[in-house]
């Protein structure tokens, strides 16, 4: 089973709308897909009312598991925990922080301050991450990405190694802009083993991370 706790539709910088990016989740056997467009104040609140319509059309006709999020996006970094927590006061389900990648220039302190809010989820494609801000992700429960995106994907070496020292809990996703960047059976385990993960590792956030997650959103599996 697949899931996946990142992904765009059009409603940011996607190709697909929400409910077609689902129906092709639910087609390649996703058992569950978090919609996370970019966010911001200038944004937040349409793109959380527009993705929990469809994430509810979804569930009532369809098997796969539908999560309305966002993902606050190049955003003054003492900003976010105050966003976050009108996110999920919105009815946001999962909050996503867009990481100090190595690509783009984002905010200095990104990472540590969405490590320390008790209103992220997951901390989108890390960069090159500190011990501080991956003990404290630990800590506080904040998820680490081990993405597969282009360019991304190049601090997952540096998340692993960190992540792994602090104990911290990682999700292996896709990131995806469109149907096509969607896992298919076996690219998610080389995602893993491609940022040097071991199969127990990858074995363990499939079946125990996963789950863990969906805990900590108040979804049952």
């Amino acid at each position: 089973m697949i899931f996946d706790f990142h992904t765009h539709s059009f409603l940011s910088d996607g190709i697909n709308s929400p409910i077609e990016l689902i129906r092709c989740a639910d087609a390649a056997g996703y058992k569950c897909i978090a919609l996370t467009d970019h966010a911001s104040y200038s944004n937040i609140d349409f793109i959380i009312e527009s993705l929990a319509r469809d994430c509810q059309l979804a569930g009532k006709y369809w098997d796969i598991m539908a999560i309305p999020g966002i993902e606050i996006t190049n955003v003054p970094a003492k900003s976010i925990n105050d966003m976050a927590a009108y996110a999920k006061q919105k009815g946001a389900k999962i909050v996503v922080v867009h990481g100090q990648t190595i690509v783009e220039n984002v905010e200095e302190k990104t990472n540590w301050e969405a490590v320390n809010s008790p209103h992220v989820d997951l901390l989108a494609h890390p960069g090159l991450i500190t011990a501080a801000e991956a003990e404290a992700a630990a800590k506080n429960m904040v998820f680490l990405e081990i993405s597969a995106r282009k360019g991304h994907s190049l601090g997952n070496g540096r998340t692993v190694m960190e992540g792994r020292k602090a104990q911290a809990r990682f999700l292996i996703n896709t990131d995806s802009h469109s149907h096509l960047d969607l896992f298919k059976p076996d690219f998610l385990n080389q995602v893993g083993l491609g940022a040097g993960l071991s199969v127990e590792e990858i074995e363990e956030i499939t079946r125990v991370n996963t789950s863990m997650m969906l805990k900590k959103l108040g979804i049952n599996s």
